[in-house]
């Protein structure tokens, strides 16, 4: 059963729209800026959406009504699967809970913590089946930054297997807390001053808020109401190293299989990829590893961009972003540049400034924390 998408809902440091993430993306533009939004912290380049850290709540409310608004869907969707992932969940309000908790020597009282049962890493999406008014499945994915591309994964195999007709599917980020910060900083995984994916110079990650969810319909359905299509989602891989907790395998041998999984899955082979969104982190390790695997698989070359340079990195919700970003180029023929990119250390066509190009299938890509390997096919 063919899987369409219909609706989607996007905001990141780039815009607080799909348009205007997409207009400043293919522009050239970064959303990174210096910031300090924490006092104990020294200024440090993010993503950020607005001057301060995003609650997850209402990021995820905003992308919500976004997307049912593009698909033209109205509430209540009693029937509809609600799919929506989070690698940090309310890590930021859990944060805030610990540190009145340390403060405050005396023993508080349990009620003095507000409801925290609405903090769980499930409520989220649970909040937003609420919003929606859906009654049917509803998953909480958490795959690392593997999350977004696993979540729409999910929700595509609810709608081919006949659990529903309708999904409402993607990942939601809101990870600079003080916690995060300072965990990627003891791994010297930070950037001092810019994300720069496959650069001879790359610096490290800089961390970026984001969400971006999907409405995907069965193809039938999207038929009988006439709706507007960005893409189909053809096929997935997903696997995991079985490695180390944050580095990835050396070899890429799990990262490979994905990918085989992917092609096999959508019936399509390595020549028949127009475009590959890369996970791209601008890692030392990440970028080698994603190169190597590339150029294994792909020996004819293929256009090669990730977008990070722009969004910074969303996270579990990256994976969702590039998707968006990746549906978007097949709806404009327009391949999006690798922001931040100045030396190419790998022998890859990368996108240095937005192409005007003729794609039909591409390739989104995610590398996770613990191994965690994601890619996803679409098509015009």
């Amino acid at each position: 059963m063919k899987v369409l998408v219909t609706g989607i809902g996007l905001v990141s440091a780039l815009g607080g729209s799909l348009e205007d993430s997409w207009k400043n993306l293919i522009a050239g533009k970064s959303g990174i800026r210096l910031h300090q939004p924490f006092p104990e912290i020294k200024p440090l380049p993010l993503g950020l959406i607005g001057q301060q850290p995003s609650e997850l709540a209402m990021l995820t409310r905003m992308v919500v009504s976004s997307a049912l608004q593009d698909s033209g869907l109205v509430s209540p969707l009693a029937d509809c699967a609600v799919v929506i992932g989070s690698s940090r969940s309310y890590q930021a309000s859990w944060e805030m809970l610990a540190r009145q908790m340390y403060n405050d020597a005396s023993n508080l009282p349990v009620s003095s913590f507000g409801n925290w049962l609405e903090i769980l890493p499930h409520m989220n999406v649970i909040a937003a089946a609420r919003q929606i008014g859906a009654s049917g499945i509803v998953l909480a994915p958490m795959a690392a930054c593997a999350t977004g591309i696993w979540s729409i994964a999910q929700a595509a195999l609810l709608i081919q297997t006949g659990q529903c007709q309708q999904a409402i599917a993607g990942a939601v980020e809101a990870p600079i807390t003080p916690l995060t910060l300072a965990g990627f900083q003891q791994m010297g995984a930070l950037a001092k001053t810019g994300a720069y994916p496959f650069d001879l110079h790359r610096e490290g990650l800089v961390l970026g808020e984001g969400a971006a969810v999907f409405v995907l319909e069965s193809a039938e359905l999207a038929k009988q109401r006439q709706a507007k299509v960005y893409g189909e989602i053809l096929g997935f891989g997903l696997t995991n190293d079985a490695y180390h907790s944050n580095s990835p395998e050396p070899e890429g041998k799990s990262a490979i299989a994905a990918i085989k999984q992917c092609l096999e899955r959508s019936c399509l082979s390595p020549a028949d990829i127009h475009y590959i969104h890369a996970h791209g982190t601008a890692t030392q390790l990440n970028d080698q590893m994603e190169s190597m695997v590339i150029q294994r698989l792909f020996p004819q070359g293929v256009a090669v961009s990730s977008t990070k340079g722009s969004t910074g990195h969303t996270l579990g919700a990256s994976g969702a972003l590039g998707v968006a970003f990746s549906l978007m180029a097949l709806k404009h023929q327009i391949l999006p540049p690798c922001v931040g990119l100045q030396q190419p250390e790998f022998d890859l066509d990368i996108v240095t400034s937005a192409r005007l190009s003729k794609i039909r299938q591409v390739l989104c890509c995610s590398f996770g924390f613990g191994g965690q390997n994601a890619a996803i096919a679409l098509a015009r």
